[in-house]
């Protein structure tokens, strides 16, 4: 008992090593396999307290019972009744679960329903930039929908049963390309097989030059823009949502860095020109002047998908902003 009181002891300084490092930002943390091994590991206690300890404790109290019905009748055979011990307080404490398995079995259903939700239902996310203004502010707390495109195995992210395409318009959250241990959220724009070009500040799909209406101006209160920017809606598909555009901004587009398919793209003074290869997508932010996305630094491939955002929950700084994501 002391052993496992001491491995559990070390599991939990380990693990808040980890979350302390990660808060302090000096390691990345993953937290699909953070819950995938805390999953295993309180499983591993509860079948151990299932299948070992409880019942030893029950065998254990069960003994302590009959050697006290045993003395109780040796000493009433002597004329003694009246006999001392509290034999249920003792039993009480024998068959109560020592804090380690408290703290690790009896976390396991919890911990289980978690992991379930999270890897194949819904996920949270905060928005930590402005890339999205104005359809999604700084502090926006998200939930995504992960099992939309369909169900994918934790942490390997495999999917295993299909379920809807990513659609041109839908704001995405994704694993990005040149780091997977970072999550990002744009919007989808260029479908497997089209040609997107962002030129001049305008975007075409395919040749044609995607819709948009002027909706008078918006200002942006990302710290760091702070100014009113031009407002539009756009028609992506069936999708109507807005975008800012900064018609001071400089148009100039390089690519940061030398990506897949990095031959597919053509930069000019005037913009980009894309070719989306298969299983990839072109990944635009709605602040368009202020988002690094696919126009620097790539395509998205299918296995990066994480799950389509589909609400805003909450904003402690503005509830007005809990509502549905266009």
């Amino acid at each position: 008992m002391k052993a496992m009181s001491a491995l559990t002891g070390l599991l939990y300084a380990a693990l808040i090593a980890y979350l302390g490092g990660w808060y302090q930002g000096y390691w990345n943390g993953n937290f699909s396999l953070l819950l995938l091994i805390l999953t295993t590991v309180t499983l591993a206690y509860w079948l151990a307290e299932r299948f070992h300890f409880q019942p030893a404790r029950e065998r254990a109290a069960e003994a302590l019972t009959q050697h006290d019905a045993k003395r109780r009748e040796a000493l009433a055979a002597k004329g003694i009744q009246r006999v001392d011990g509290d034999v249920d307080g003792a039993r009480e404490d024998i068959l109560r679960q020592p804090w380690w398995l408290d703290w690790t079995a009896g976390l396991f259903p919890v911990i289980l329903i978690v992991f379930l939700l999270r890897s194949f239902m819904f996920e949270p996310f905060k928005i930590p930039s402005g890339s999205m203004v104005p359809t999604l502010l700084i502090g926006d707390l998200i939930l995504v929908n992960k099992f939309h495109y369909g169900i994918r195995l934790p942490v390997i992210n495999k999917k295993i049963i299909a379920n809807n395409d990513v659609q041109r318009g839908d704001v995405v959250v994704f694993r990005y390309p040149q780091n997977p241990s970072i999550d990002y959220i744009k919007r989808a724009v260029g479908l497997p097989g089209d040609e997107v070009a962002y030129l001049n500040q305008k975007l075409y799909i395919n040749g044609k030059e995607v819709e948009t209406k002027s909706e008078g101006e918006f200002f942006d209160e990302d710290p760091n823009s702070m100014r009113f920017r031009s407002r539009f809606t756009e028609k992506l598909g069936a999708v109507d949502h807005q975008i800012l555009v900064n018609p001071a901004a400089r148009p100039l587009i390089s690519r940061m860095y030398d990506f897949p398919y990095s031959k597919n793209c053509k930069y000019t003074l005037e913009g980009v020109t894309c070719k989306v290869p298969a299983g990839h997508y072109f990944m635009m932010g709605d602040n368009r002047d202020n988002s690094q996305d696919s126009r620097f630094w790539g395509f998205v491939p299918d296995e990066n998908i994480v799950g389509r955002a589909f609400v805003v929950w909450m904003n402690f700084g503005n509830l007005k902003r809990i509502g549905s994501i266009q």
